[in-house]
C-alpha cells in the first residue's frame, strides 16, 4: 500500500545501495518476466507506489545528496533522498529546492519527479519537472541512459516517434496551463521548438518507464525574509474567484481552504473561506493589501507566527479525511486542477455534483494555479459504494475536461485516475502515451496497470479483504501519508521514536497499522493474532501516543499494541516482563505490605530480576509511601479522606482537590506527592487523598492485559466513589490512561466517564481551580522533557503558562525520552531507549547552562535522566515550587 485507497502485493521488496544494484535487479527482473516499481517515501495518493512484483525501496540506501554547487545553483541528488534534507543543506547558501509539497518532511526526490510533485511555491518555482536539469535512470532490462536536453541518452526509435507525432504533440496536448500533469503530461517537452528536453519529459511518468539513480537539480534563491499574508473572504467561490487576480502582483504562493477544514480559526482574518499569500518582503505585502479585494485581511511578519498558520494548511492532508462528525474521507480525486481563472466556477459545480451523489469532502489547494486538492467519504466497501465511487469518478472526469483541466494537478494519475485520461486527451494522444511508453519498456515491466493500459479504477480496493469488525476499520484510518517517517529533529513533536532510532518501515505508525491490516486480511502474513510478524514489528511501539496526535488521522499504535497483546497471548504464558513489570502495582503494594522495601532494594542491587534488561539499574522504593506519609501529617477526616494543610490558608478553601496516589507517586517518587500538597494548600486549596489503593491501569494495558485492566479500574471506581471535585494526577502517564483508556475499557460505566471529565495535570489544577493565586518566582532556565503522554492527550499549554509565572525560561525537549515505562526496562530495547534519549533529551541536557532547573513530570523521564546523563537530577514542576515557597 501507498497513500492512495489500493493494495497491490508484491513478491518482494529489494532495498539496492547503489546504480548498479538497480541495474541487476532489472536485469534479473527482466529476465524472469517480474513487474518491477520504484518506489520513494510512499505517499503516493493513486496507487502508483504499490505493485505485484519487486519493489525497488529507494529510501534505504540511495539517499545521498553527492554535490551542490552554489554558483550554479544545482545539486545532485540520489533518488531516496527526502527533500527536507536537501532543502536543510542548501539553506546555509541562501537556496532551495522549488517544489515544496506538504509531506516535505518524508517524499523524496525520486518520487517527486516520478509524480511531477509541485507544491505551495510553484506559482513561483514551478513543477519538479521546471527544475530538473539532468537524469541518470536505468530501463528494464538494465540499460542506462543520461537523459538532458537533446537527443543524446534516448532509448532506440524515441526520436523517429516524436517527429512521427509532431502535430499530435502541438495540438492535442495544447492549453498546456501550469498544472497539467496528467498522463504524460510533459511529453511536448519533446519538440524541436523545445530543445528536445528528455529529462523534463520523465518527469511525471509514475516509474512507467526507468528508474531514476540520480539526478542534477536546479535550486532557486530564498527569500530573506517572506511575508505571508492571509486574505478571508465571504466563502469558498469568493476566494477562488480572487485568486487569479493576484498573481499580476508576484505572489510565492496563493493557497486557498474553507472553513469547513478549519477545526479552529484562530489567527485567521474574518471569513469563511481564506487566501494564504506568500509574498517575497514586506513592500509587495503591502502592495498586494492594497489590490485585494477581500473581506478581511492578515499581514504576517513573524517566522513562527507563519509557520503556525502554514502548518494549519500542511495538515489539511490529514485533517481532511475526517469529517467534522468523524467518518472518513478518502482520496481518489485529490488534486484535479483547470485554469485559474475558471476555478471558481468549477468549485461551485464541483460542489454540486457531490452533493448530487449524497457525497461530502472538503476542498483546498493551489488557488494560485487550479489545482484543488479534496477527500471525500466514499464507500469503498459495500458493492453500492464502489459503484457509485465509479460514477461519480466518471462524471468528475468530464467536468474537469469541460473546463479545460487536468485530472492530476501534481501527483500523478496512478490507478485512480488513468482509466479516465481518454476523457481528457483525445485518442490520438492515448496512442502516443502508450507508443512513448513501449519506446522506453518494450516488455512492459515497468509499473504495469499505471498510465498506459490501465488497470480499473474499482480493482485492488485495499479495503476489500479485510473483515467487517471496530478494530479492522480503525486499522484501516491509516491513509499512509506518511508523516510518522519524518526525520525532522527539534519541535514538540513525537511520532515515531522508534522509527526515527531504526529507520525500518516496519517500526513506523504506517508500517505498523499496515502489518495490521495484513495480518487481518489474512492472506500474506497468515498467523492471525499469533503472528511473529506483527510481534515482532509492535515489540518496539514505545506506547509513547505521540501518534495519536501527531498523525493527522489520529491512528493509535499504542491502543493496536494493547489489543494486540491482550490476544497474541491469550490462553498462553506470557513473557516474564509482562508480569513483573505489567504487574508492578501489585507487587509493589504487597511490598510495601509486608514492610519489604529494604530487603528488596538491597536484593534489587545484587540480584538481577529475571525478565528484565540487564542493562539497566532498578529505581529505589521509597522508604515511606506518600500516603503513609500523608496519614501521619495529623488528625483531621474529611470525606473518608485525611486533609491536614501544611500551610493555613488566607481563606477558608472554596475547592478540595483530590490528590491522586498514582504507583508512581505513591512508591517510587512521594517527594512529588509531598510536593504538590504544599503548593496547593499555599494556593488555598484543600487536599484530599483516596483512602483506599487506587490504580489507573496503565501498566496492565502497556502490556496487553486488557481484562486485568478492567478488573483493576473496576475496583479503582469502587474505592473512589463519586469524586466531587476535581482529580490531580501528577503522573502524566496515568493521568492520560484515565482520561482515555478507563472509558475505553469500561465504555458503558458512566463513573469511568465521570472521573475521565474530572482528571487535571498539575497545572490545569492550579490555572483552573486557583487562578488569583501567584506562584513563587524562580527566575532560572530549564531544560528536560515534556512526557509524550503530556503532548499527546493532556496537553502543555497550562504548564508553559504556569512556568512563565514562575519566571523558568526556555523550552523543554520535545520527542521522547526513550524509556517509556516498561519499554526500557525490557530485554532487547535498551539500544532503542539510548537512541531515542540521545535525539533530543540528552544533547539539550549537555547544552543547558549552569544553574538550568531540570525539569520532567514524568517518572520515566527523570529516571531515564538519571541513569544517562550525567550529573543532572531531573524534578516534577511541583517540587521546582515547592521548594521555592
Amino acid at each position: 500500500m501507498d497513500a492512495s485507497n489500493y493494495r497491490r502485493v508484491p513478491v518482494g521488496v529489494v532495498a539496492p545501495r547503489d546504480a548498479d544494484d538497480v541495474a541487476a535487479a532489472l536485469a534479473l527482473c527482466a529476465e524472469a518476466g517480474v513487474p518491477v516499481v520504484p518506489r520513494g517515501g510512499g505517499t503516493s495518493i493513486a496507487g502508483q507506489a504499490t505493485g505485484t512484483g519487486v519493489v525497488l525501496d529507494l529510501t534505504r540506501h540511495m539517499d545521498a545528496l553527492l554535490a551542490v554547487d552554489p554558483a550554479a545553483r544545482t545539486a545532485v541528488v540520489q533518488p531516496g533522498l527526502v527533500l527536507d534534507r536537501l532543502r536543510d543543506a542548501v539553506r546555509p547558501h541562501g537556496l532551495t529546492f522549488g517544489p515544496d509539497p506538504s509531506t516535505h518532511s518524508r517524499c523524496t526526490l525520486g518520487g517527486m519527479i516520478g509524480n511531477n510533485a509541485c507544491g505551495a511555491h510553484s506559482v513561483a518555482w514551478g513543477t519538479t519537472a521546471d527544475n530538473v536539469a539532468e537524469l541518470a535512470v536505468t530501463a528494464y532490462g538494465g540499460t542506462a541512459h543520461r537523459l538532458a536536453r537533446g537527443w543524446a541518452g534516448a532509448p532506440a526509435g524515441l526520436r523517429e516517434l516524436v517527429e512521427g507525432n509532431l502535430a499530435v504533440l502541438r495540438t492535442g496536448m495544447s492549453g498546456g496551463f501550469s498544472r497539467r500533469i496528467s498522463g504524460y503530461g510533459g511529453l511536448d517537452a519533446l519538440l524541436p521548438e523545445r530543445g528536445a528536453d528528455l529529462a523534463r519529459a520523465f518527469c511525471g511518468s509514475e516509474g512507467t518507464l526507468a528508474v531514476v539513480t540520480e539526478a542534477v537539480v536546479r535550486l532557486v534563491e530564498l527569500p530573506a525574509a517572506p511575508v505571508l499574508v492571509v486574505l478571508g473572504y465571504a466563502d469558498e467561490g469568493a476566494a477562488a474567484d480572487a485568486a487569479a487576480g493576484l498573481l499580476p502582483h508576484g505572489p510565492l504562493t496563493v493557497e486557498g481552504m474553507a472553513e469547513d477544514l478549519v477545526r479552529s480559526p484562530a489567527g485567521l482574518p474574518r471569513g469563511g473561506a481564506w487566501l494564504f499569500v506568500e509574498m517575497p518582503d514586506e513592500g509587495a505585502a503591502r502592495a498586494l493589501l492594497r489590490g485585494a479585494d477581500a473581506l478581511d485581511a492578515a499581514l504576517v511578519t513573524d517566522p513562527a507566527a507563519q509557520r503556525a498558520l502554514w502548518r494549519l494548511r500542511e495538515d489539511a492532508a490529514g485533517t481532511a479525511t475526517r469529517m467534522p462528525d468523524g467518518t472518513m474521507a478518502w482520496p481518489g480525486w485529490e488534486d484535479c486542477a483547470v485554469p485559474p481563472a475558471r476555478l471558481g466556477g468549477y468549485l461551485r459545480e464541483f460542489r454540486a455534483l457531490l452533493a448530487a451523489h449524497g457525497l461530502r469532502g472538503t476542498p483546498y489547494g493551489h488557488f494560485g494555479e487550479g489545482c484543488v486538492h479534496v477527500r471525500i467519504d466514499f464507500d469503498l466497501v459495500t458493492r453500492e459504494g464502489v459503484a457509485r465511487f465509479r460514477t461519480f469518478s466518471e462524471e468528475l472526469a468530464d467536468l474537469v475536461a469541460a473546463h479545460g483541466g487536468s485530472l492530476s494537478g501534481e501527483h500523478g494519475d496512478g490507478q485512480a485516475r488513468a482509466e479516465l485520461l481518454g476523457r481528457m486527451y483525445g485518442p490520438e494522444v492515448i496512442a502516443l502515451f502508450a507508443g512513448y511508453k513501449d519506446v522506453w519498456d518494450p516488455a512492459g515491466g515497468m509499473n504495469p496497470g499505471i498510465l498506459v493500459r490501465p488497470a480499473r479504477l474499482d480493482e485492488n480496493l485495499r479495503f476489500a479483504v479485510l473483515p467487517r469488525t471496530p478494530f479492522a476499520g480503525e486499522v484501516a484510518t491509516c491513509v499512509g501519508v506518511a508523516k510518522c517517517r519524518s526525520t525532522e529533529v527539534g519541535g514538540a513533536g513525537v511520532m515515531c521514536p522508534s522509527y526515527r532510532a531504526t529507520g525500518e518501515e516496519r517500526h513506523s505508525t504506517r508500517g505498523r497499522a499496515r502489518l495490521l491490516h495484513e495480518m487481518l486480511a489474512g492472506e500474506t502474513i497468515t498467523g492471525g493474532w499469533r503472528s511473529p510478524e506483527v510481534a515482532e514489528a509492535l515489540d518496539l511501539c514505545l506506547g509513547c501516543k505521540g501518534c495519536r496526535s501527531d498523525c493527522p488521522v489520529g491512528v493509535d499504535v499504542a491502543a493496536y499494541k494493547a489489543e494486540f497483546l491482550h490476544r497474541h497471548w491469550a490462553g498462553r504464558l506470557r513473557p516474564v516482563s509482562h508480569y513483573v513489570l505489567g504487574g508492578l502495582p501489585g507487587w509493589l503494594r504487597l511490598i510495601t505490605a509486608l514492610r519489604a522495601t529494604r530487603a528488596v532494594n538491597a536484593a534489587a542491587r545484587r540480584i538481577p530480576l529475571p525478565g528484565l534488561a540487564r542493562e539497566r539499574a532498578l529505581p529505589p522504593l521509597a522508604p515511606v509511601p506518600f500516603t503513609r506519609w500523608w496519614r501521619g501529617r495529623g488528625p483531621g477526616v474529611r470525606g473518608g479522606s485525611t486533609v491536614t494543610p501544611a500551610v493555613t490558608p488566607a481563606v477558608t478553601p472554596a475547592v478540595t482537590v483530590t490528590l491522586w496516589p498514582d504507583t508512581f507517586s505513591e512508591y517510587l517518587a512521594p517527594e512529588a506527592g509531598r510536593a504538590a500538597v504544599r503548593v496547593l494548600e499555599a494556593a488555598g486549596l484543600a487536599v484530599a487523598v483516596p483512602a483506599r489503593p487506587v490504580c489507573c491501569g496503565l501498566t496492565y494495558v502497556s502490556t496487553g492485559r486488557l481484562d486485568r485492566a478492567r478488573t483493576v479500574l473496576r475496583r479503582t471506581l469502587d474505592a473512589v466513589g463519586e469524586v466531587p471535585g476535581p482529580v490531580l494526577v501528577l503522573e502524566p502517564s496515568c493521568a492520560a490512561a484515565l482520561r482515555t483508556d478507563l472509558p475505553a475499557l469500561l465504555p458503558d460505566d458512566p463513573r469511568a466517564h465521570r472521573l475521565a471529565a474530572a482528571v487535571r495535570t498539575f497545572a490545569e489544577t492550579l490555572e483552573e481551580y486557583a487562578p488569583h493565586w501567584t506562584p513563587p518566582r524562580l527566575d532560572r532556565p530549564v531544560a528536560g522533557q515534556t512526557h509524550c503522554h503530556q503532548h499527546a492527550v493532556l496537553g502543555d499549554a497550562a504548564d508553559r503558562r504556569l512556568r512563565e509565572r514562575a519566571g523558568l525560561s526556555g523550552e523543554l525537549s520535545g520527542g521522547c525520552c526513550g524509556l517509556a515505562g516498561n519499554f526500557g526496562f525490557e530485554p532487547g530495547h535498551h539500544a532503542v531507549s539510548v537512541a531515542c534519549a540521545e535525539e533530543q533529551l540528552l544533547p539539550s541536557l549537555r547544552a543547558a547552562a549552569p544553574g538550568t532547573a531540570v525539569l520532567a513530570d514524568g517518572f520515566s523521564c527523570r529516571t531515564q535522566i538519571a541513569q544517562l546523563s550525567e550529573g543532572h537530577r531531573a524534578r516534577h514542576l511541583a517540587e521546582l515550587l515547592a521548594e521555592a515557597l
